[in-house]
């Protein structure tokens, strides 16, 4: 197998120091396969970094899945990507050589959604997540036990985009499914701050590494 067996288009960042975990940055919309290895490194100096571009396009901008409207998705596409997305990361653990097992999300807005959706639908193919600004894109049919898979949920105060009671609701589904849920909360509305990101990565290094 080779890269060119890869079915999204990526960036992959080796890491540079032993024993840690791989980040699977997963953009919000508009962005690509480059958006977030900067902030990828910031939040695990030296972790390897793979970095897909969302495969839909919505008016020129990429998404990891489709939707109808604003704030309708359509579910049959987003099961479909999702499962789409939790291959590539198993076929890219082949290719690149890293441990499958130690695959941590770190997405915003539309690419924190769709790894909601990876945490739910396919459990175990994360081994964390850090979800910047994200939503429960659909209500389960059944939650898995997650068995205190390590979650951080960070969302803004006055975003109009996601609004609290969404991230709230988020929170209490993946605690409802055995997740170990750190809520963090902005001041400010659908952005990703400096300061979100900071403990984002005090976070990693407290919850993540602890973990082995």
């Amino acid at each position: 197998m080779s890269g060119a067996d890869l079915a999204f288009r990526h960036r992959f960042v080796p890491p540079t120091q032993p024993d840690v975990p791989t980040l699977l940055l997963l953009h919000g919309t508009g962005g690509d396969e480059d958006d977030l290895l900067d902030l990828g490194g910031l939040l695990w100096p030296g972790a390897g970094l793979l970095s897909p571009r969302g495969p839909v396009l919505e008016q020129g901008m990429p998404r990891f899945f489709r939707r109808l409207a604003p704030g309708v998705f359509d579910l049959e596409d987003l099961e479909q990507q999702t499962r789409d997305l939790a291959g590539f990361v198993a076929a890219a653990a082949e290719v690149y050589g890293f441990n499958p097992r130690r695959v941590v999300a770190a997405g915003f807005s539309n690419g924190a959604n769709v790894a909601v959706n990876l945490i739910l639908a396919h459990p175990g193919t994360l081994a964390g997540a850090v979800l910047f600004h994200a939503l429960l894109p659909r209500d389960p049919a059944q939650l898995p036990d997650l068995a205190g898979l390590p979650v951080f949920l960070s969302g803004g105060r006055t975003d109009t985009m996601i609004g609290p009671d969404q991230t709230q609701r988020l929170a209490a589904v993946l605690q409802e499914a055995n997740a170990r849920v750190t809520l963090h909360w902005t001041p400010g509305g659908h952005s990703l701050s400096t300061g979100e990101a900071t403990a984002a990565r005090d976070w990693l290094a407290a919850s993540i590494a602890a973990t082995g």
